[in-house]
C-alpha cells in the first residue's frame, strides 16, 4: 500500500510499520475507546482493577482501518499478533491448538461505540480433530469437548467462510429430533462427534474447503472476518439507524477461553448494576448454566434470572456483587456485564455503559447525583433530547377491555400497535406501503435488523431481556416484549397460536406493551403519557411509578434550564397554540405564520384580494382582513404577555389561497355544461392560470408580494401595530417582532422597512402609544446568508428559515424529494440522516455560521435565532449553541426536547454523542 494511504503518514509522518497495532489487556485503559474499541478499553481497566478477566490481547482499530483502505493487514501485525501470541502461550502454560490441553481463544469484534450482535465472534479457537481429544482428556468430559468443537466449526463456517447458519441449525434440530429431545443440553457425546462430522461435510459443500485444521490459520482468518463484520450490510445499516461515523472501524479481541458448559458448576450470563428498563436498583439481569455466552444473548435457551445464581452458586454470586458494585462506582454509571463461571470459578467477559430505556436513564441520572458519584452537568450528559421525546410518546389505557393473550419480559417500554409479520423482509415490504406491523420471531438475531427498525414494535417468545431483541430495541428506543412462552411462534407457517387455542395470523393486528411486557389481540387504545401531562400542568411529582419517571423528568430539566444559554421559543399561529407553549416551558413566539390566519371564513376575502381589477376592490378587501388580523394578533400577545412574539408576513404564493386548479376546472365545466352562472368560479380559474408558477417555491411569494401587491404588508404591520397599541392601553406588555420573509438584498428589507416605519408612526401618534417594535428578516436563501452584513444594516434581527435554506443549498424541493430518493441516499451512506431532519452543518450550516458571523460585525446586538423543524431537533441544537444563536424555535411538542438539549449544549463541546 502506498505511503500516502497511511492515515499514520497523514498525521505523524511515521510509516505504518512504526505503529503499534497490538495491546496486551494489561497494557489498555478504560479512555483508549477510539484506539482499543470499547470491549478492548473496557478489558483492559478491569484488568487494571485486579478483576478476574482471562489473559489476552486487543488489535487496534488502526489496523483494521489499514485493512479496509488498502484490502491488506498492515505488515508489521502478523509479527505483532504471534509475540503477544507467544507471551499469551507462556503467561497460560499452553499452545493454541496443541494436540494434549490446547489454549482456545476466542475472537471477538469491539468497536469504539457498543453495536450489539452487529459485527462477528467466533469462539474456541484452536479445536480441531486432534485438539479435541485433548480438550476432551484435559476436561474430563467428553461432551464438553465435543460441544465446543461443534460450536467453533458453526460459528466459524458462517462468521468467517460465509456457510448459511441455517443448515447448521437444521442439522442440530435434525440432531435433537433423533434423539427425541428438544434440548440441545440432551444430546450426548456420541450425538454430538456425529454432528461435528456432519457440520464439516456442510462447511466441504458450501465453502468449497475443508475446516482448517491449523489453529494458528483459524485465527488469522478470524481476524480478518472481524474486520470484514464493519462493512457488513446489517453493520451499517445499525451504524445508519445509530447515527455511528462508518470511518472508525473496529478493533478485533483475541482472549483466552473459559468455559461455561462444562457441566451445572459452570454457566455464563449477563447482569446489569440497575434495571435497564426502569432504573431501579437491585439484581437484575440472566444466567444460563452449563452454556457459553452466545446462548445467552441469542435466546434459543430461556434463562433464569440473575437472582437465582445466589442459589445456584453463593460464591460466584457474591463474588458477582462485589465486583458490580466496584465497576458500577468506577464508571460511575449503570454498567452492562458478560460473565463466565467455568466449575466455580468467576471470569470477568466484557463491560460498557448499559444501554438504557429512556425513562431508566432519566431515573438513573438523577439517582447518581443524589448519590454524589455525578453532578448535575455530567448528569446532563446522561440523557438526551430523543429520550424525552419516546417518554411523551402516549401508552395504552389500562382500562381498556381488550384481550391480554400473553405476557413476557418488558424489555424496553412503549406502547405498539400494528399487523403481525413473522419475519424481517415482510415487516420492511409492509413497512414501506404504510402498514404499521410488528416483528413476532421466537428470537431474533443480527439478520432481523432491518426488519426490528421498520416494525413499530417486536415480540419474541424466547430470550430476556439480554437477548438480541431486548438489547437493540432498546439501544433503538423500539418497543420490545421478549421470552413470552406461552406463545407458541410459528415462522414458517406465519402464524402464533396463543393459550385457549387461538390462533393470530399474519396480519391480524396485535398490541405489545413493552412497560409490562403484556400482548394483546387486536388494537388497544392510548392515553397521554405522564411526562406530558406533567408539561401540561395536570401531573406533579409524587410516589408512584409514573411520578417518580415525572420527578426525574422535572429535576433534568430543572438542570438543563439553569445551564443552558439558548432561549426557546415556539412556532405557533393562534393563542391555543401559544398557550400550550408557554406550558411546555416556551420563552416566546419565534414563528407566527400568518399564512395560517388567512383560511377558514377569511378565505373568500383572500379571493377577492387577488381577484381585484382596480386599486378600489384591492382596498376594501384588505379592510376587511385588518380587524380580523388586528384580533388574532391581539389574543396572540395575550396569550404571551411579556414574552417576544415574532410574526412572520405572508409568505406563501397566492395559488395557495385559491381552489385546486383540477377541482375548479371541474366545477367551471360542470356549470356550462347545465348553463348555470359561473362567473365568480370563472374569475377564480383565470387567476389560478395567470398565477401559475413552474416552481412556486421560487416565485411570487415572501417580500415580493408585499413589493407587488400595494397595501399587503402594510396592511399586516397595521394590524400588528394596532394590536399591540390596545394590550399596552390594558396595561399588558406586548413585544411584537415584525419579519420580513424571503429577502435576497437589502434593498428589499429597506422598502418595506420604511413603509412599516410609517404604518407604525402613524399608529403610534393615532393611539399615542411607544410601540418599540422590532423589524427583521428571514435568512432562508444563500444569497441572503452571503450578504448578511448588508442586510443587517436594516434588520434587527435575523431569524434563519432552515426548512428553505436547506432546499435552495441542495437544490431540491422537500416535498418531492423525500418521497422519490431520500430513502437510497440514506441507504447508500450519501447521507447519514434526511437534511431536512438534521441540519447539514457542512453546506446549510457553513451559511449559518457565515450570516451570522457577518450580521454581528455589522450590528453587535443583532439577535439571532432559528425557526426551521431544525430548532426542534437535537443534534441542531448543539450547532446552533456553538454558532452563537441566541435561541431555536420549534414546534410546542418539542420545546421539552430544545430546552433539555440546549441545557446539554452548554456542558459539553461537541455535540450529542451515538448512545
Amino acid at each position: 500500500m502506498s505511503e500516502n494511504k497511511d492515515p499514520h503518514v497523514a498525521q505523524s509522518g511515521t510509516s505504518v510499520e512504526s505503529v503499534k497495532f497490538v495491546y496486551d489487556f494489561t497494557e489498555g485503559n478504560k479512555d483508549l475507546r477510539d484506539l482499543l474499541g470499547g470491549k478492548g478499553a473496557n478489558l483492559a481497566e478491569m484488568t487494571n482493577l485486579g478483576l478476574p478477566v482471562p489473559p489476552g490481547f486487543t488489535i487496534t482499530t488502526e489496523a483494521c482501518k489499514v485493512y479496509l483502505d488498502s484490502g491488506e493487514e498492515p505488515a508489521a501485525l502478523r509479527d505483532e499478533v504471534s509475540a503477544h501470541l507467544d507471551a499469551l502461550e507462556a503467561t497460560m502454560g499452553k499452545k493454541l491448538g496443541q494436540a494434549d490441553d490446547p489454549l482456545l481463544v476466542s475472537v471477538r469484534s469491539g468497536a469504539k461505540f457498543s453495536m450489539p450482535g452487529m459485527m462477528d465472534t467466533v469462539l474456541n479457537i484452536g479445536l480441531s480433530d486432534r485438539s479435541v481429544q485433548g480438550l476432551a482428556e484435559q476436561a474430563g468430559d467428553d461432551r464438553f469437548a465435543w460441544d465446543s468443537y461443534r460450536r467453533l466449526i458453526q460459528m466459524f463456517g458462517k462468521t468467517v467462510l460465509g456457510v448459511d447458519g441455517e443448515l447448521f441449525e437444521d442439522a442440530l434440530e435434525a440432531a435433537k429430533a433423533a434423539k427425541k429431545v428438544t434440548d440441545d443440553t440432551e444430546l450426548e457425546a456420541a450425538d454430538l462427534k456425529k454432528l461435528v462430522t456432519k457440520f464439516k461435510k456442510i462447511v466441504k459443500t458450501e465453502a468449497g474447503r475443508d475446516f482448517p485444521q491449523d489453529p494458528r490459520e483459524q485465527m488469522d482468518l478470524a481476524i480478518k472476518a472481524v474486520f470484514d463484520s464493519w462493512n457488513g450490510e446489517r453493520a451499517k445499516l445499525y451504524r445508519r439507524q445509530e447515527r455511528i461515523p462508518h470511518d472508525l472501524g473496529t478493533a478485533v479481541n483475541v482472549c483466552s477461553m473459559v468455559f461455561g458448559n462444562l457441566g451445572p458448576d459452570s454457566g455464563t450470563g449477563v447482569a446489569f448494576t440497575r434495571d435497564p428498563a426502569s432504573g431501579h436498583q437491585g439484581v437484575y439481569g440472566d444466567y444460563l448454566q452449563n452454556a457459553q455466552g452466545e446462548d445467552v444473548v441469542a435466546g434459543i435457551r430461556n434463562t433464569v434470572p440473575l437472582a437465582e445464581l445466589e442459589s445456584i452458586d453463593k460464591k460466584s454470586y457474591d463474588q458477582l456483587m462485589r465486583i458490580m458494585e466496584t465497576l458500577e462506582n468506577h464508571y460511575k454509571d449503570l454498567c452492562d456485564i458478560e460473565f463466565t463461571i467455568e466449575r466455580g470459578q468467576l471470569w470477568m467477559l466484557q463491560t460498557r455503559v448499559g444501554k438504557r430505556t429512556a425513562g431508566a436513564a432519566f431515573r438513573i441520572a438523577t439517582q447518581l447525583v443524589d448519590q454524589g458519584l455525578i453532578d448535575e452537568a455530567e448528569a446532563l450528559t446522561r440523557v438526551n433530547g430523543a429520550q424525552l421525546a419516546q417518554l411523551m410518546f402516549p401508552r395504552f389505557d389500562e382500562d381498556a377491555k381488550v384481550a391480554q393473550v400473553g405476557r413476557g419480559i418488558a424489555a424496553s417500554p412503549g406502547a405498539a400497535v400494528g399487523k403481525a409479520v413473522f419475519d424481517s423482509y415482510t415487516a420492511v415490504k409492509w413497512s414501506r406501503s404504510g402498514e404499521k406491523v410488528i416483528l413476532i420471531r421466537r428470537e431474533t438475531n443480527p439478520d432481523d435488523l432491518d426488519g426490528m427498525i421498520a416494525a413499530e414494535g417486536i415480540l419474541t417468545s424466547r430470550g430476556g431481556k439480554t437477548s438480541h431483541a431486548a438489547v437493540v430495541a432498546r439501544g433503538m428506543g423500539k418497543t420490545c416484549v421478549c421470552g413470552a412462552e406461552e406463545l407458541e411462534v410459528d415462522t414458517k407457517r406465519r402464524r402464533m397460536t396463543v393459550p385457549g387455542g387461538h390462533v393470530v395470523e399474519e396480519g391480524d393486528v396485535v398490541s405489545i406493551d413493552g412497560s409490562t411486557g403484556k400482548v394483546y389481540l387486536g388494537e388497544v387504545p392510548v392515553v397521554p403519557s405522564p411526562v406530558v401531562e406533567y408539561f401540561e400542568g395536570r401531573m406533579h411529582p409524587g410516589a408512584d411509578d409514573a411520578d417518580e419517571l415525572v420527578e426525574a423528568v422535572h429535576r433534568m430539566m430543572a438542570f438543563a434550564d439553569r445551564k443552558r444559554r439558548l432561549r426557546v421559543r415556539a412556532n405557533a399561529d393562534n393563542a391555543e397554540d401559544a398557550l400550550r407553549a408557554r406550558r411546555f416551558g416556551a420563552q416566546g413566539i419565534g414563528l407566527c405564520r400568518t399564512e395560517h390566519m388567512f383560511l377558514g371564513d377569511r378565505r373568500e376575502l383572500v379571493e377577492r384580494l387577488i381577484l381585484a381589477d382596480t386599486e378600489a376592490e384591492r382596498e376594501e378587501s384588505l379592510k376587511g382582513l385588518l380587524p380580523l388580523q388586528k384580533r388574532d394578533f391581539v389574543e396572540l400577545f395575550e396569550a404571551m404577555d411579556g414574552l417576544p412574539v415574532t410574526i412572520r408576513l405572508l409568505d406563501p404564493p397566492l395559488h395557495e389561497f385559491l381552489p385546486d386548479i383540477t377541482e375548479l376546472s371541474v366545477r367551471v365545466a360542470l356549470a356550462e355544461s347545465r348553463q348555470e352562472p359561473h362567473e365568480n368560479e370563472l374569475r377564480l380559474l383565470q387567476a389560478v392560470h395567470r398565477l401559475h408558477e413552474q416552481n412556486p417555491m421560487l416565485g411570487l411569494r415572501g417580500v415580493r408580494l408585499g413589493l407587488v401587491i400595494p397595501g399587503l404588508f402594510t396592511m399586516q404591520v397595521r394590524a400588528i401595530a394596532e394590536a399591540a397599541a390596545e394590550r399596552r392601553a390594558a396595561k399588558a406588555d406586548p413585544r411584537a417582532e415584525i419579519m420580513i420573509p424571503l429577502v435576497g438584498t437589502v434593498q428589499e428589507l429597506e422598502i418595506v422597512r420604511e413603509e412599516a416605519d410609517k404604518v407604525i408612526a402613524e399608529v403610534e401618534a393615532a393611539t399615542g402609544t411607544a410601540l418599540k417594535l422590532a423589524i427583521g428578516t428571514m435568512i432562508e436563501l444563500p444569497r441572503a446568508a452571503l450578504t448578511a452584513g448588508q442586510i443587517a444594516e436594516a434588520a434587527e434581527f435575523f431569524s434563519f428559515g432552515t426548512n428553505d435554506l436547506t432546499q435552495t443549498v441542495w437544490g431540491f424541493s422537500r416535498d418531492d424529494v423525500e418521497a422519490s430518493f431520500f430513502t437510497a441516499y440514506l441507504e447508500k451512506g450519501i447521507f447519514g440522516v434526511s437534511p431536512f431532519e438534521t441540519i447539514d452543518k457542512d453546506g446549510v450550516g457553513s451559511l449559518v455560521k457565515l450570516a451570522a458571523q457577518a450580521g454581528r460585525a455589522t450590528r453587535p446586538d443583532l439577535k439571532l435565532g432559528v425557526c426551521g423543524e431544525h430548532g426542534g431537533d437535537p443534534e441542531s441544537v448543539h450547532f446552533f449553541h456553538e454558532v452563537g444563536l441566541d435561541y431555536v424555535s420549534c414546534s410546542p411538542f418539542r420545546i421539552p426536547v430544545a430546552r433539555l438539549e440546549a441545557g446539554r449544549a452548554a456542558v459539553t463541546s461537541t455535540g450529542s454523542d451515538h448512545r
